[in-house]
């Protein structure tokens, strides 16, 4: 499965963005979907992952209450909603996609395809 992320962006702090995941290849329903994002210098870290179904949802608490992913099996895309946004989630946003639909996992090495990252820039 080949996935592209989208929605990036500069957005001030305070700000909202919605990131999109399309996916081509095989459908989504059968794939579990994360969310991670990387700052310079850093590991890449969880943000959100949802099951195949949708009917499991998983946050980092850094985001918790904040963001909220969702899916549209229909069009193979799955969202990242980005709402209060804070100078602290300036990263690269990624998504990926874990082959078990119905395990959520934190996991960066569950995960077996990525996509090529979105930037996302938020100004204090």
């Amino acid at each position: 499965v080949q996935l592209q992320a989208s929605g990036g962006g500069l957005v001030q702090a305070g700000g909202s963005l919605r990131l999109a995941c399309a996916a081509s290849g095989r459908t989504l329903r059968s794939y579990a979907m994360g969310w991670f994002r990387q700052s310079p210098g850093k590991e890449r870290e969880f943000v959100a992952a949802i099951t195949g179904n949708s009917g499991s949802t998983y946050y980092a608490d850094s985001v918790k209450g904040r963001f909220t992913v969702s899916r549209d099996n229909a069009k193979n895309t799955v969202y990242l909603q980005m709402n209060s946004l804070e100078f602290e989630d300036t990263a690269v946003y990624y998504c990926a996609a874990d082959p078990s639909s119905l395990i959520l996992s934190d996991y960066v090495g569950r995960y077996r395809y990525w996509g090529q990252g979105t930037q996302v820039t938020v100004s204090s």
